[in-house]
């Protein structure tokens, strides 16, 4: 896969909290309201679950149990940045690798402030869906800031 192509094209318009803001390393003034919360946590769903369709072990439904083993977010993390690392090799069973890796990956690839701790997300069978949703949102913003992923201009 790659950065470019159908899933890129996705326009999606999330509206940031307070805490990505504050972890956020600039503005991003294209991200304009969008609706409602919950317009916006389903067109964000919708944005990871594109990304995402195909990978093996991987079924974005929500933003909870969907994001447990850590390979969604390596999927998401691979479909911008196939070179970063062989996503056939993970396991799900991995958990601990596979949050490293992808918390890692968007770290150095996208510029991703490391809102998520790998300890927290090990610790908690099913990860919390509001901490998840924020780091999606963080994740985004830093891809768009890229250049990476197209937003339409309101």
């Amino acid at each position: 896969r790659t950065g470019s192509g159908a899933h890129g094209g996705a326009a999606w318009s999330p509206t940031v909290p307070t805490t990505a803001r504050r972890a956020a390393t600039g503005p991003a003034p294209h991200l304009k309201r969008a609706g409602g919360s919950a317009a916006v946590k389903a067109m964000l769903l919708e944005w990871c679950r594109a990304r995402t369709r195909g990978y093996q072990h991987v079924d974005v439904q929500n933003f909870s149990g969907s994001w447990g083993s850590g390979l969604a977010f390596c999927a998401l993390l691979h479909s911008f940045f196939p070179d970063a690392f062989d996503y056939t090799s993970l396991e799900p069973g991995a958990r601990r690798h596979n949050f490293t890796l992808a918390f890692a990956t968007a770290r150095e690839r996208a510029g991703c402030a490391p809102l998520l701790e790998v300890e927290d997300m090990v610790r908690l069978p099913v990860p919390d869906a509001k901490c998840i949703y924020t780091y999606l949102q963080e994740l985004y913003r830093c891809l768009v800031a890229k250049g990476l992923v197209k937003t339409k201009k309101r």
